[in-house]
């Protein structure tokens, strides 16, 4: 079973792109982030004609997060629950073959300190607290997305220049970090601890070109998930195609 994470960054906008890399690695599940759509603009008859069921949650303009997958999709939940006033659209969650697939778009942050770094800090908790009770239950789960954090100084190119952005302060890293430590496992760092892995490369400079990019989209897996781990990576190459996201795909795959 293959399991797969994108930041489509536009989803109407960059759907060729979408529709391209489906065909060419054909996931049994996609996570998607960013979709930047409202809930009746998700281009629902191309992902049916690609040959994936799909549950959404839309906003306009910003956010957005779906699942697709090839087999049947039931939805557990719809946004993060802890502030029934917080009405990004940034976490979807459903059972596909079995597990538990949370998909989520955490939030940036910047500038930090302000605001939305407050608010970075608060929807942490919320899925900090949301992810204990998952792992309590003793069931098979992945949860993946955007993180937007960089949880070690190898995630991230000259670390040095990023001490002040929100994805790199201690505040952040220590949130993932206890996240972690509730008994998941970074699915990428178990099967390459010590190589140069990034998932995100900015428009800007060069930045792919260089391969001065990111690590923050992440897996995390229960136990029992954990031990069916087999093989995980990153289709580096999709960022370098034409009009295409800031972010690669990245996925695994489980026995």
């Amino acid at each position: 079973m293959k399991i797969a994470t994108y930041n489509v960054n536009g989803v109407n906008g960059r759907l060729p792109v979408l529709l391209r890399w489906l065909e060419e690695t054909q996931p049994d599940v996609a996570c998607l982030q960013e979709l930047k759509a409202p809930q009746e603009n998700f281009p629902l008859q191309a992902i049916s004609d690609a040959g994936y069921n799909a549950i959404w949650h839309g906003q306009k303009s910003w956010n957005g997060v779906a699942i697709l997958a090839k087999g049947e999709i039931q939805e557990t939940k719809r946004g993060l629950p802890g502030d029934p006033e917080d009405l990004h659209s940034r976490y979807i969650e459903a059972i596909v073959n079995g597990i538990v697939i949370g998909c989520l778009y955490l939030p940036n942050g910047n500038p930090a300190p302000g605001p939305k770094f407050d608010y970075k800090l608060q929807w942490f908790e919320r899925f900090i607290s949301h992810a204990q009770g998952l792992m309590a239950r003793g069931i098979p789960v992945v949860l993946t997305g955007d993180y937007n954090v960089m949880p070690t100084e190898k995630d991230v190119y000259k670390p040095e220049r990023w001490l002040d952005d929100a994805l790199f302060r201690p505040e952040s890293r220590e949130a993932f970090h206890r996240l972690v430590s509730q008994g998941w496992t970074d699915a990428l760092r178990k099967l390459y601890p010590d190589e140069t892995i990034y998932t995100f490369w900015d428009y800007f400079r060069n930045a792919y070109g260089r391969n001065a990019g990111l690590r923050i989209d992440h897996f995390l897996l229960s136990p029992d998930v954990d031990e069916r781990l087999v093989s995980a990576g990153v289709d580096k190459q999709v960022r370098g195609w034409e009009k295409t996201s800031d972010h690669a795909p990245v996925w695994i795959e489980l026995k």
